[in-house]
């Protein structure tokens, strides 16, 4: 089990039957009870899920709502994904299928955003950059619970740019822009600067994995994140895309006999 922040990745092993109900219940009302509000349920070595499955999922997902967090399912199979469709999971809770990374299209250049807004954010007010974002955000054509994730993703990189660029002066600075099409979010710092291509791992100075669990809960959350340099002086950008059109998964009646 991955856990960052308020965010789980939780990786379920062997098939979610009633068997198994019991274990996974218990482990995600822990996580419930103790605050986390994003749950991601890891499906890769999922192959069946029975109606016991089903009703906890349904359960998990209510507790959540009601809790102000989101659960979601990431990396189903298309076999589990048609289980999942008969029993009508997928109109409640976000599904990623296996391999089906959405292609995202290169911003253009030349597009100027529809609007955009910045604000400094101070190392003592990320509750603050956060609340900011929400408000900024439900400005936007995008879902409660892409709204959630992206800003859920842009405290990962806020929390990154404190703990690692060791910002303490008003060097950081989160930047909303919309475009015809996507979102874009932006974390800028002024520390010593790194980057990351899309399939690197991130790894901290001590060797630690904690900087990399945020950055892979960053891919997780938004449809497009690219860490690079700052063109001029120092400090990295962290830059963070979610598409305003939803992923193109089959459809429910695409899956149905």
């Amino acid at each position: 089990m991955t856990h960052k922040a308020d965010i789980v990745v939780l990786p379920l092993s062997g098939d979610l039957d009633v068997v198994s109900t019991p274990r996974v219940r218990a482990t995600i009302d822990d996580l419930i009870e103790d605050g986390c509000k994003r749950i991601i349920i890891n499906m890769s070595d999922v192959s069946y899920v029975d109606s016991a499955g089903m009703a906890l999922l349904f359960c998990e997902m209510r507790r959540m709502r009601k809790s102000g967090g989101l659960l979601s399912l990431e990396s189903v199979s298309d076999r589990v994904y048609r289980m999942l469709c008969i029993a009508c999971v997928v109109d409640v809770i976000p599904v990623s299928l296996a391999g089906k990374k959405l292609a995202v299209p290169l911003l253009d250049a030349s597009v100027h955003p529809l609007w955009q807004s910045s604000m400094i954010v101070y190392p003592d007010k990320l509750a603050e950059a956060r609340r900011w974002a929400v408000h900024m955000l439900e400005r936007v054509s995008l879902s409660h619970d892409d709204i959630f994730d992206m800003t859920l993703a842009a405290g990962e990189a806020l929390g990154n740019a404190v703990d690692h660029a060791h910002c303490s002066d008003g060097c950081i600075y989160l930047t909303l822009a919309t475009y015809p099409d996507r979102v874009v979010v932006e974390v800028s710092d002024c520390g010593c600067g790194y980057a990351l291509s899309d399939s690197e791992e991130a790894v901290s100075e001590t060797g630690s994995e904690e900087r990399g669990r945020g950055i892979k809960l960053m891919r997780m959350l938004v449809d497009v994140v690219s860490i690079q340099k700052k063109q001029s002086g120092s400090g990295t950008v962290v830059h963070m895309e979610k598409l305003l059109r939803e992923c193109k998964l089959p459809s429910r009646e695409d899956m149905l006999p």
